[in-house]
């Protein structure tokens, strides 16, 4: 069976994180579907927008009448119904700005945390591979990045964009009305506007990307090494971290000096060409003026006018790189939202049906798909019965965990099949099949947060109090919660870093013990334990497993004794099953790694 690889963006490839050029802007299409479940909403803020917009482009006829009636007039009556129409439209101009800001504010935010939503959906959905070919710092950055620039666009810069738009066009055709060559020399400046923006806006794209891919890698390196602090003191490397974060902060630091001066250019270009054409204007009108072709209030309004022009134009250019950014943003999403997960389930399930966990594995062979050189499981077959304890042992290498990840379904088998009560494992629903499994692994994954929330992790249901307590019970764990001054609402930290070894394990095995699987894995249980926390876990393993189909993977040989049947994998195959006394009879491989084991444990004692 070929598999393919689920593929999406924040790969070491930059390339494969770039939308293509023709569809750069494009891909903001793809917002519009958060629209439109709220689509009065944004009907609303466009009217809003439209009339406040309209109403700007009052002002400066308002200062044009007031001018010319002051100058040809000494009455004030009409200069005070001016002034009173003019203080009217402001309080009506704000009432509708603050209409458009909040409902496009609303609109803007919804349309992110939507967003943000949907791609943590995918990402949970995405296959162990997925991940393993990414940097877990890295991807958290530029989500966290992308899902920011696009919230800049969505929540402000296209409300600017649009009421400068509007004001630009209603204020052009004004200026034609005003005077007609005196707005064509005003406009002679636009060419040079648009080449500037396009110039410039390329390189700046360019570089503007570089900066956040480079911000997103020292982002990958904060996580990585907070993440791995205990290892960074044990080995004295905080100087060399601190030095590596401060090597990228400066490389990061210089690119994006290199994008101010760029831009610095570009604002300085696009101002100088506007005030040339500012100054042009101002030469013509003046000449017009003294021959008596404008009025002063009909001069007054064209500059008004003109600046409004401009200042649309600039926000426009402004808002042009802004999209760029965000169309490259929204592309990144959606490649996450649209990448098919490689694990899923088939188009028509199976039901799981009954029982008590009974496993077959039948003739599988896999290789990881990064390695696909090297197998790690070759034409295994075992069969499991129900209630039945297996311990799996071998050297490192060997394709232990490799089986337990199949079971799960982290990955699909390459040959062969693998059955749970009779059913091929990728024909069942795939949150069925793994609520029948539980693992205790040997560094129990905690998350931060109270005791009761770890614990009740595990149901699939929300648990009761007495449910986790009585998990906590049969896992020797609620005599040491109850000690704590908080009890089952003691915070725990991050991955429970507030709990010793023992501990940690204990409420790894009550979220199991509540989540009642039939097949209980045990990936190193107790291999980090001391010998009193050691046999507190066995004592609440013992309980956790009688009547459980169980598998057990250790590299101590002296937890795996009293397992039903041992199985024994070596160069990715099934080489020797048996219990532990018929296996130590044959002097196979299974005496060496007791032996190699004895060894090492003997040399510790000494």
């Amino acid at each position: 069976m070929q598999r393919t690889v689920a593929r999406g963006p924040y790969l070491d490839d930059p390339k494969d994180e770039q939308p293509k050029d023709r569809r750069r802007l494009a891909v903001l299409w793809r917002l519009l579907p958060l629209v439109r479940p709220h689509l009065w909403r944004f009907v609303l803020a466009l009217l809003c927008l439209f009339a406040a917009s309209s109403i700007m482009l009052v002002y400066p006829w308002a200062a044009k009448e007031a001018i010319d009636v002051g100058m040809r007039s000494t009455a004030s009556r009409n200069l005070d119904l001016i002034v009173a129409a003019i203080i009217g439209v402001f309080l009506l101009n704000a009432v509708l700005v603050w209409l458009r800001s909040y409902t496009l504010s609303w609109l803007g935010e919804r349309i992110v945390s939507d967003l943000r939503g949907m791609v943590f959906d995918r990402i949970l959905t995405l296959p162990l591979s997925w991940f393993h070919e990414r940097r877990t710092g890295e991807l958290v950055g530029r989500l966290a990045s992308d899902v920011t620039i696009v919230q800049g666009v969505v929540s402000s810069d296209l409300s600017i964009s649009l009421r400068n738009g509007v004001q630009m066009l209603g204020a052009l055709v004004l200026l034609f009305v005003i005077d007609v060559e005196l707005t064509l020399l005003m406009l002679a400046i636009v060419p040079v506007t648009v080449i500037t923006t396009i110039y410039f806006g390329r390189r700046i794209r360019r570089m503007t990307r570089a900066v956040q891919d480079e911000l997103a890698k020292v982002s990958g390196q904060v996580q990585e090494s907070i993440g791995a602090i205990g290892t960074v003191q044990s080995f004295v490397r905080e100087g060399y971290e601190a030095q590596r974060y401060r090597g990228g902060v400066e490389h990061a630091f210089g690119m994006t000096l290199k994008l101010v001066r760029w831009r610095s250019w570009f604002f300085s270009t696009t101002m100088t060409a506007g005030y040339i054409g500012i100054a042009l204007v101002i030469w013509l009108g003046g000449r017009r003026l003294i021959a008596d072709q404008l009025t002063p209030g009909d001069l007054t309004s064209f500059f008004l006018y003109t600046f409004m022009v401009a200042s649309a134009l600039g926000d426009l250019a402004n808002l042009w790189g802004s999209l760029q950014r965000a169309a490259g943003a929204t592309d990144r999403l959606f490649a996450v939202i649209d990448t098919e997960p490689e694990i899923r389930d088939v188009a028509t399930t199976t039901p799981l049906p009954p029982g008590k966990g009974a496993l077959r594995l039948e003739h599988v062979s896999f290789a990881y798909p990064t390695r696909r050189a090297q197998p790690v499981l070759t034409d295994v077959s075992l069969a499991i019965a129900p209630g039945e304890v297996i311990a799996v042992v071998g050297p490192s290498g060997a394709g232990k965990s490799t089986i337990l990840s199949l079971l799960y379904r982290f990955y699909d088998v390459d040959a062969g099949r693998i059955l749970f009560e009779g059913v091929d494992v990728r024909e069942l629903p795939l949150a069925d099949l793994r609520r029948t499994l539980a693992m205790v692994a040997q560094e129990p994954v905690l998350f931060s947060g109270t005791i009761r929330n770890n614990i009740a992790y595990g149901a699939a249901h929300a648990a009761s109090q007495a449910e986790v307590e009585a998990a906590a019970r049969d896992a020797y764990a609620h005599d040491f919660i109850a000690g704590f001054p908080d009890g089952y609402d003691t915070l725990i930290g991050e991955r429970g870093t507030k709990l010793s070894g023992g501990q940690k394990q204990r409420i790894a095995l009550a979220r199991a013990i509540i989540a009642n699987p039939r097949v209980l894995i045990l990936d190193e249980a107790t291999s980090n334990l001391d010998a009193e926390s050691e046999a507190a876990v066995q004592a609440a393993l013992a309980r956790l497993m009688q009547g459980r189909t169980t598998i057990i993977v250790a590299h101590r040989l002296s937890t795996v004794r009293d397992a039903d049947r041992i199985v024994v994998l070596e160069d990715a195959r099934i080489v020797e099953e048996g219990r532990h006394d018929e296996l130590m009879a044959r002097h196979g491989t299974y005496h060496r790694l007791v032996e190699h084991q004895l060894i090492a444990d003997h040399r510790v004692a000494s």
